[in-house]
């Protein structure tokens, strides 16, 4: 069991940071890239060296290819099955967490399916959450109102949506999206 990574507490608002991300063969501009650390990854840190806060990395019980094609196909078969991949560590307590951001790449239009494994076995309930994708072609594809219609209990606010072959670049985005949510 891994427990949720202790960052800080932002001001009086205790922040909860969880993300799925994929490193390995990625998308790059039409090409494929291999990346030590996934997109996602990047932008999560980004986001918490921002504003302290706990980071729990959603990771798959059966962890997905390190290859692009294997892992499209395994996500296209999730989909068709509204599957609900097993994750690997003991899901966070969100009982303490005013504000819960999730982060993950966007696939096939939508997140990757076991951010709804994530999303049904957590407690977000009248808590702030802050989506943030990463993509390729997609932007954000409706990804925060997907979120708003599974967590209609929740505070569901406008996502980010970063360029995967940018988000080493994408600080000020952070910075304005964060601040918009009071957060920054």
């Amino acid at each position: 069991m891994t427990p949720p990574r202790d960052r800080a507490t932002a001001g009086e608002k205790r922040i909860l940071l969880a993300y799925f991300s994929h490193a390995g063969e990625n998308y790059h501009y039409g090409g494929r890239r291999n990346l030590p650390v996934g997109n996602t990854e990047v932008l999560a840190e980004m986001i918490a060296d921002r504003i302290g806060c706990d980071i729990y990395p959603i990771e798959a019980a059966d962890p997905y290819p390190g290859s692009y094609d294997p892992t499209v196909a395994r996500n296209v078969e999730e989909e068709q099955h509204d599957a609900r991949p097993a994750i690997a560590n003991a899901l966070p307590d969100t009982t303490g967490y005013d504000v819960v951001l999730v982060g993950s790449p966007v696939w096939n239009m939508q997140v990757p399916m076991i951010m709804f494994t994530f999303l049904e076995g957590v407690d977000l309930a009248g808590k702030r959450v802050l989506p943030f994708v990463t993509y390729a072609v997609s932007g954000m594809s409706g990804i925060d109102d997907d979120y708003r219609n599974a967590l209609p209990d929740s505070d569901v606010r406008d996502g980010l949506a970063v360029r995967g072959e940018t988000v080493g670049h994408s600080a000020p985005d952070v910075a304005e999206w964060l601040t918009a949510n009071g957060l920054g």
